[in-house]
């Protein structure tokens, strides 16, 4: 169980008077220092969460340990991230859960990683872009502690060059043109194995989805997250007039059944109970 007193090397959210955040490691003899004065990082460690301390020019700021969501908000970035409002529909739809195994193909700055890796999953992440991989590990520990990352591997590879994993159950795709990793997925799932994608365009949509069912991926679901908040003061309740509205697409499909290895095929009484059959056109 995780203390409520606050040590050295542990993240730390500093609010001030005007809930704005600040995302602090802290480090015996460091400072953390704003435009109010500064507090030092001896008088946060050994203090509760919850405590409100003062600067040295008396602005005070409330000490919490961050949400993951915050982190991710708040964390060094290479890459543009997966936001949270897209993360949380993400676990739900390719169902995590402990000891799946999961290719993440994208890792970018490894906020989606963090995510999955609390679902217990152990995970292997392709990535071409060493900074990328690098930036997500430091990520990855900084958050969840150095012990996680005997459940996450990266390997500088291109997924759309092929997939060595086998018998895999999530495979999660956060890539410019997902479509061409679908045939290495289609051979590296399980049976009833999901793949997700993750897709700011439509247009990639559509090329995803053709590729999926091409390959013999069954239930195939495509959704949109829009995120909007209220503003409530007072009698003054009504829609905030800012929302976060479209980051990505997200497309979601299940491995099919496994062919005949004699015949090579699957009868059309089962493709269309899974609908994957082409629609009848009207005569």
């Amino acid at each position: 169980m995780t203390s409520h007193q606050l040590a050295a090397g542990e993240l730390v959210l500093l609010l001030d008077s005007k809930a704005r955040r600040y995302l602090v490691t802290l480090t015996e003899g460091k400072e953390f220092h704003s435009h109010s004065g500064y507090i030092t990082h001896a008088e946060i460690i050994g203090a509760y969460e919850g405590d409100t301390l003062r600067s040295t020019r008396g602005a005070s700021y409330t000490v919490m340990r961050p949400t993951l969501s915050e982190f991710i908000l708040k964390m060094p970035r290479g890459a543009q991230v997966i936001y949270p409002k897209d993360i949380g529909p993400i676990l739900m739809m390719a169902d995590l859960g402990p000891g799946l195994r999961v290719l993440e193909s994208g890792v970018g700055s490894g906020a989606l990683s963090m995510a999955m890796l609390r679902c217990g999953a152990e995970i292997v992440g392709y990535e071409i872009r060493e900074e990328f991989a690098d930036r997500a590990r430091e990520n990855v520990a900084k958050f969840l502690g150095e012990g996680v990352l005997d459940r996450y591997r990266i390997e500088l590879r291109d997924c759309y060059e092929g997939i060595d994993e086998h018998d895999l159950d999530r495979v999660i795709l956060d890539l410019p043109e997902p479509w061409k990793a679908v045939p290495h997925a289609a051979t590296a799932l399980r049976p009833g194995g999901l793949i997700l994608g993750y897709s700011p365009s439509i247009v990639q949509v559509i090329q995803f989805r053709n590729a999926l069912k091409a390959h013999r991926f069954v239930l195939p679901e495509t959704i949109e997250v829009l995120n909007r908040g209220w503003y409530l003061e007072g009698a003054a309740v009504r829609p905030d007039h800012r929302m976060v509205a479209h980051t990505g697409f997200l497309t979601v499909a299940r491995r099919g059944p496994r062919l005949d290895p004699l015949t090579e095929v699957v009868t059309d009484e089962l493709l269309d109970l899974l609908g994957v059959q082409d629609e009848e056109q009207p005569s």
